[in-house]
């Protein structure tokens, strides 16, 4: 066989040369869409059990929350405060669900699973000095009596 009767051969042939649309089965409307509910709350009580960085970083977030309506009067400012603290969050989570996807793999050393495990922390990393640098220059702009 060719190279090029390989290749050919590898290619999913879809009927009309489109894939189908996503479609699974089970519930639909309304039914799937608490059924989806349902398993991110599952997904957040495991980051909560599982993860001490989830549990200090949702911590923080309670304590910063507030602290955003403190710090400035400008809506839009407020908002921009109160997302650094959602990606952090969301980052952590996407991390978790990493490791947890490659730790399911096997416990060996594999380059690619330490590639994947060092790219979600490095997500985590990116969030954290975000979320640091806009609510550091917040809080210093607030302190020399610029905010509130």
């Amino acid at each position: 066989m060719s190279q090029s009767d390989r290749q050919k051969s590898n290619v999913t042939r879809f009927p009309g040369g489109h894939p189908p649309a996503m479609s699974k089965p089970g519930k639909r409307g309304l039914a799937r869409l608490v059924a989806a509910t349902g398993h991110s709350w599952s997904g957040l009580r495991a980051a909560w059990r599982s993860e001490e960085a989830f549990r200090i970083e949702v911590s923080l977030a309670l304590a910063f929350v507030p602290l955003a309506f403190v710090v400035t009067a400008d809506i839009g400012h407020q908002l921009a405060l109160l997302v650094t603290c959602a990606l952090v969050i969301l980052a952590e989570i996407l991390n978790t669900a990493i490791e947890s996807a490659i730790d399911r793999i096997g416990p060996e050393h594999d380059p690619l699973s330490g590639q994947a495990k060092d790219l979600g922390s490095a997500a985590v990393l990116v969030a954290l000095i975000l979320f640091t640098a806009a609510w550091g220059l917040s809080i210093w702009h607030w302190w020399r009596g610029g905010g509130g």
